[in-house]
């Protein structure tokens, strides 16, 4: 049997953990430079604000609305995330980390033969994460992941199971009504043209799928598909992936300015902090690289427009920043003084796992082996981002056009003058 644990409306949840005063009204968190909405409170949603609803049209309005709007706080959510699964790893010997918010639990053979010590176990699971944390979760308990997300789905969507449904729990004809009503969308990894295709073969609602004979669906579709429709049958055949949050086969760095950069100078920070991101990343996934792709745009708005990119091929595979920012810089000859540039970023390609292609020790750069993109990543960890950098992405204060967040709130597990602060 598998746990699926999900925190409801994650970051307003982290939000409101140190805020009570966000508690019950409608929330909205912001993307990249306060652009649009990414993440919305139950109040919010049931006021009809959809995820992707620019906050320039929404302003307006907010007050009139009762609506409180923040910016994006990743260090955090990160952090509130890893709290989480800190937790849940008390409740047993394998945890899958599926995203910031979620996870896949195994239940032992014990507790996984008696329905109602499941139910316990669950409870236990939303009690605890709530004292401890601050944080509500929902908890769907059936024996494959793709039932165990629909499990998680209908103890969030139906009040009488309150947070917590334990699929073998509830009565076979209640469970076919259920997948009746619900359309095939609602089945984990299934939306979009893979619905309409379904659909063109009479498989519409989510029972239609698990009814279906599942050698044909593997002709229709893929193996993929027909393991889903096994899943939903109750039989185990989607596994953890391995290595979910590593980057198979590129990485990409960029983002769009708060403020408009017009300078060779601008560019030349940039890119260089966005290099030393991307070595951090690489590090983190025991990752090297062997190409950069390095862009720079205008608005597509503007009179002006300018696009300029370069490839370059790296000496031999790496994730050093010295030897990244190098690769970036190359694209600083195409830039203009005098054009408003409103993003720039870089994309590294063929990746493979660090260790496996060495170039001779001839040919290996002195400052390859002192691992500066690990020394750089634990500093900022523990001092903060801007604490320290290389070169012209070391510099400040910080640089104007960086993300704008103006409506963040304290980060207050991450940062020291940000700490939370109790009053007697």
């Amino acid at each position: 049997m598998l746990a699926h644990v999900d925190v409801n409306s994650a970051y307003a949840s982290f939000e409101r953990v140190f805020n009570p005063r966000l508690a019950d009204v409608p929330l909205v968190v912001l993307s990249n430079n306060d652009g649009m909405v990414v993440a919305a409170s139950k109040e919010a949603k049931a006021l009809g604000l959809d995820l992707g609803k620019p906050w320039f049209e929404l302003r307006p309005h907010a007050k009139h609305m009762g609506v409180e709007a923040v910016s994006s706080n990743y260090e955090l959510y990160g952090d509130m995330s890893r709290r989480v699964m800190d937790v849940l790893e008390r409740f047993t010997h394998e945890l899958d980390v599926y995203s910031i918010d979620e996870a896949f639990l195994t239940i032992d053979r014990r507790t996984a033969a008696d329905v109602d010590a499941m139910q316990a176990l669950g409870r236990d699971i939303k009690d605890t994460l709530q004292r401890l944390l601050g944080v509500p979760v929902c908890v769907g308990i059936a024996p494959t992941r793709t039932l165990a997300k629909l499990a998680n789905r209908t103890a969030k969507k139906v009040p009488v199971f309150d947070g917590v449904c334990v699929w073998p729990g509830t009565r076979p004809e209640w469970r076919q009504r259920l997948m009746e009503a619900l359309p095939v969308s609602e089945v984990w990894g299934i939306a979009g043209r893979l619905e309409r295709r379904l659909n063109g073969y009479g498989v519409v609602s989510i029972w239609d799928l698990a009814i279906a004979d599942p050698v044909q669906v593997r002709k229709w579709f893929n193996v993929v598909v027909m393991r889903t429709a096994l899943e939903l049958r109750g039989v185990a055949c989607i596994g953890p992936e391995e290595d979910r949050t590593g980057k198979k086969d590129q990485l990409i760095v960029s983002r769009s300015f708060s403020e408009k950069v017009t300078t060779v100078a601008g560019i030349r920070q940039a890119l260089s902090v966005y290099a030393q991101q991307a070595a951090s990343r690489l590090v983190k996934h025991s990752q090297v690289a062997r190409r950069v792709d390095v862009f720079a745009g205008t608005s597509h708005w503007t009179e002006q427009k300018h696009y300029p990119s370069a490839r370059v091929r790296l000496p031999f595979p790496t994730a050093d920043p010295v030897e990244l920012t190098r690769a970036a810089h190359q694209l600083l000859p195409q830039i203009h003084d005098g054009h408003r540039y409103a993003r720039a970023g870089l994309m590294l390609t063929d990746l493979l796992p660090a260790g496996v292609h060495l170039p001779l020790e001839p040919f290996r750069q002195p400052h390859e082996d002192a691992g500066i993109a690990a020394l750089v990543d634990g500093v900022q960890k523990k001092a903060g981002k801007d604490a320290l950098g290389l070169g012209h992405g070391g510099f400040r204060p910080g640089p104007s056009w960086q993300m704008k967040r103006g409506m963040l709130t304290p980060r207050a597990t991450t940062h020291w003058d940000e700490l939370a602060r109790v009053r007697a």
